[in-house]
């Protein structure tokens, strides 16, 4: 998936005037943000998530020690580990494999990882048939390869009358409205493709150092059909996805389908462990694991490892009151909402990425509703001191806030400043007592509402006063 971050703010403006968008993007409220908090009300959740930081924590640590961990038990299963820096190495890894074993047709579970390496445009210049079985990520790719909007339900932003109209004019039947009738329509295109593919390619929620095997975590149960169809499975997964036991996956599975779906447990849970052995009636004869790094490693020992603890639950976005009017596309990226806005820059560079840690009220919803405890408002707000000390706001934006900084340094020139500033705009508010337009910074706060007009006097004056009368 190519980079459009550098398009923000253009986009953010089309999305706000998409109407159909906008309804699409209630279901937000009323499916995940409702369906988390009556969800984790059966668990204590702040306990929960402390176990899991410090789960997280401790895997990130020693990430080498259980990478090789699981690298030797994987092995001793029968699995190869192979390692990709980049996200185009991990592409061409995969390319690699299907072409050692002859493969012609690959069948995919849903995966981010692989969005981040556009495997499916790379085993299509290969001459690989690459085929989206997540029912959402199916409609986008016979939507001329859409790129997902959100990490759980890729296709949120199109309702169902859009999604009509595709399947009758891309399956060339009668259109349908009815959600099952789609869906067994889908499942019917789908059922001939599991069958003749040669390899099968899913993400991976984690892997496991002890017992070197992956979790897929689903709830349309097409991860099954894509490892135990295919003769040649491939797993690809971030570095920073390694759990050293069991029980660590037990935690997390406590409060990654709580968060994001609002689900006390997925339907369809995989744990996946080497090829098929002698005696075994189903699995793969070969099975591989990518391991990607893709800016990851960048992270570790720095002042944003904490983000390399997200279980990828979308919490934060579904909260995040920009998301919500927006939605994904206009991140211009792989990750959108609160945890894009740091893992874009972070992965691709912050001048690539240049107004996405400011695409955040800042309000801290995500924060409280992050299963893993990552400070994601503190994250946003160090990449844009970043960007200050690099010059690489606009300069009108950078003057502005060092003007303020000067001013504020010195209490007797801000009261002075304080007091002209609220006289003036209260005589800006005229007669109504609303500012229907501001000057220059403020000129955006005014372009959609009217601003109350001060009383003329600062909160020193009104506190001093009020003292007085006491």
């Amino acid at each position: 998936m190519q980079v459009h971050s550098m398009e923000f703010k253009a986009r953010a403006g089309q999305k706000l005037a998409d109407q159909r968008l906008q309804q699409s993007l209630r279901k937000l409220s009323t499916k995940f943000v409702a369906g988390r908090a009556e969800a984790i009300q059966a668990i204590d959740f702040e306990a929960t998530r402390a176990a899991l930081k410090e789960r997280r924590n401790r895997a990130l640590e020693n990430l080498d020690v259980w990478l090789t961990t699981f690298e030797e038990a994987a092995t001793k299963r029968g699995a190869t580990v192979l390692y990709a820096e980049t996200t185009a190495d991990a592409a061409k890894l995969v390319a690699d494999i299907a072409l050692k074993h002859g493969v012609k047709k690959v069948i995919k579970s849903k995966s981010m990882v692989t969005e981040e390496m556009r495997l499916n445009q790379v085993l299509g210049e290969m001459g690989v048939q690459s085929i989206e079985t997540d029912l959402g990520e199916y409609i986008l790719q016979i939507n001329d390869s859409e790129p997902p909007s959100h990490i759980i339900a890729p296709v949120i932003h199109k309702d169902k009358d859009e999604i009509a109209d595709l399947f009758a004019r891309v399956h060339n039947k009668p259109r349908l409205t009815d959600v099952s009738e789609m869906t067994r329509e889908a499942r019917g295109v789908l059922r001939p493709e599991f069958l003749s593919a040669d390899m099968g390619v899913t993400g991976g929620n984690f892997v496991i150092a002890e017992t070197g095997s992956v979790a897929v975590v689903t709830n349309e149960g097409n991860e099954g059909m894509c490892t135990i169809m295919p003769r040649v499975h491939v797993a690809v997964t971030g570095i920073e996805k390694v759990l050293p036991t069991l029980e660590d996956l037990s935690t997390v599975m406590r409060l990654l389908p709580r968060s994001a779906t609002g689900q006390a447990i997925s339907n369809y849970f995989s744990l996946l462990t080497g090829p098929r052995a002698e005696g075994e009636q189903d699995g793969p004869e070969h099975m591989y694991f990518v391991l990607v790094d893709g800016g990851r490693s960048g992270l570790i020992g720095g002042e944003f490892q904490e983000m390399l603890r997200c279980i990828r639950c979308g919490a934060c976005m579904n909260h995040c009151p920009v998301y919500q009017k927006i939605g994904g596309h206009a991140y211009g990226w792989v990750y959108p909402g609160p945890m894009g806005s740091v893992l874009t820059p972070s992965y691709v560079g912050l001048a690539n990425a240049i107004d996405l840690p400011q695409a955040a009220t800042l309000c801290g919803e995500c924060n409280r509703v992050c299963p893993a405890s990552i400070p994601l408002s503190d994250l946003l707000r160090k990449l844009r001191e970043k960007q200050m000390e690099r010059g690489l706001r606009p300069w009108q934006e950078r003057f502005a806030l060092q003007a303020w900084g000067y001013v504020a340094k010195r209490p007797a020139l801000y009261a002075f400043a304080t007091r002209i500033g609220a006289r003036f705009l209260s005589r800006l508010g005229g007669r109504s007592r609303l500012i229907g337009s501001l000057p220059m910074a403020g000129k955006g706060w005014t372009e959609t509402r009217d601003m109350p007009a001060p009383s003329g006097r600062t909160f020193r004056e009104l506190y001093k006063e009020r003292r007085a009368r006491a």
